[in-house]
């Protein structure tokens, strides 16, 4: 009989720095990505939505989202890395209670290791997360100075354990980069300028939710897929994922690909 080939310490060390370097890597490509919006025109759906994809890839949560204040300074959802959590971060809003709200409104972290404990704090919110399957929930604010624009949302899956603090840590200096983005005309515009231009997005964003769906429908996927479809299109074809969207919803435009 065969005897299990044990991994020798060398071996597994080896293993363990290659899987270090390849984070590390990748954390610095997104540094590298999130500052390049500094200098250049961008698309704010896409690139919130790259936080969250980043934050799920590096910081060892199940899903992250995103809440920006509109020009009335309530709070909405502006990117989630799966539908699920982009659901309870619309149940968060519309039942005015969670830690997103609480960090928005203080400017601080929020930390919860176990969302289950907190009935009496978020009774309606912390019965939803944990049958959306979330246990715990780190909540960081969008924040530069005194201006808090909106918060950046982690959560880890039933049995999963809380967010080290490590990865908090790395999560609020991306989020402070990605404000930086947000913000990044305030100091040559006027902060009507900067409200138009967030509620421009949070318009494209209802766009881009009947894109969705309407793709969901004609090729038969999900919601998630649909979006990936959407997003990928717009790459390759050098196009603003908004206007395609608009082109997917007003159904003039031959899409090869995404017309079914």
């Amino acid at each position: 009989m065969n005897r299990p080939t044990e991994e020798s310490p060398a071996t597994a060390a080896s293993t363990t720095s290659l899987a270090d370097t390849e984070t590390e890597h990748l954390l610095a490509k997104t540094f590298v990505e999130l500052a390049d919006n500094l200098v250049a025109d961008f698309d704010l759906i896409d690139f919130l939505r790259l936080l969250t994809d980043r934050c799920v890839s590096l910081l060892g949560v199940s899903a992250a989202g995103v809440l920006l204040a509109d020009r009335d300074g309530h709070l909405r959802v502006m990117a989630a890395s799966s539908e699920q959590v982009r659901l309870l971060e619309l149940f968060q809003l519309q039942n005015d209670e969670g830690p997103c709200l609480e960090c928005f409104q203080h400017g601080k972290p929020v930390t919860v290791r176990d969302i289950g404990a907190e009935a009496d704090r978020w009774p309606l919110f912390a019965s939803q997360a944990v049958r959306s399957g979330f246990s715990s929930v780190q909540a960081v604010p969008m924040r530069l100075r005194n201006e808090v624009v909106g918060a950046l949302n982690l959560f880890r899956g039933a049995g999963s354990g809380p967010i080290d603090p490590s990865s908090a840590t790395i999560a609020q200096a991306m989020a402070d980069v990605a404000t930086i983005s947000v913000l990044q005309q305030r100091t040559t515009l006027r902060s009507a300028v900067l409200n138009e231009q967030l509620q421009t997005a949070l318009n494209s964003r209802v766009l881009i939710e009947q894109a969705k769906g309407k793709l969901a429908e004609r090729l038969g996927m999900d919601m998630e897929q649909a979006f990936s479809a959407l997003r990928d299109y717009a790459r390759s074809h050098n196009r603003r994922l908004v206007e395609l969207a608009a082109a997917v919803i007003d159904g003039t435009e031959p899409l090869p690909g995404l017309d079914g």
